[in-house]
């Protein structure tokens, strides 16, 4: 198994309900979005190059997505370097402005994220392991792919390491209740 199954199945094992993926469809770009506005503003100038904090999160994940794999990598960067414009745009405004779009934006993204999990019935994957805050939207790529009908027999193994993964949490939690 490689380590980007290894990865998405273990987040997967939290996004089985079909209803909790679609609102994961939402959620998640809402709140990367987010994030990417709140960090656009933070910046300085590097030989007439603007460099923001925004810039060096999209390089550093897109390093990250490339190593786990290439075509998810390249397509994260295509879809950040899309948003970036529009995150710089509501960077510009002002204080009170940026802030309430960026801070209003990250919040609609996580009531969408809650009220999947109120679906699924489980806790978000985050809680029991923050490196799903980083999988989260390589999780709802992979499954946007998947749903095109591309990559079919990695997304068969993820998601029967995923089952595997749920049906053992299940157990540990009915052991513990």
């Amino acid at each position: 198994m490689t380590n980007l199954e290894r990865l998405l199945s273990q987040y997967a094992a939290y996004h089985l309900d079909r209803n909790n993926i679609l609102t994961h469809f939402i959620g998640i770009p809402l709140i990367v979005f987010s994030i990417l506005c709140l960090t656009a503003r933070a910046g300085v100038e590097i030989s007439g190059i603007s460099v923001t904090l925004a810039s060096i999160l999209i390089l550093l994940s897109t390093i990250y997505y490339i190593s786990l794999d290439k075509l998810f990598g390249i397509l994260m960067l295509i879809i950040f370097i899309a948003a970036y414009p529009l995150a710089v745009k509501i960077a510009a405004l002002p204080m009170w402005s940026w802030l309430g779009v960026s801070i209003g934006i990250f919040v609609v993204g996580w009531v969408f994220q809650f009220v999947g999990h109120y679906f699924e019935k489980k806790k978000p994957a985050f809680v029991d392991d923050l490196v799903g805050l980083a999988i989260g939207p390589l999780f709802v790529l992979a499954e946007f792919v998947f749903l095109l009908g591309f990559r079919k027999s990695l997304h068969q193994r993820i998601l029967k390491e995923a089952q595997m993964k749920r049906a053992a949490m299940d157990m540990k939690q009915q052991i513990i209740s």
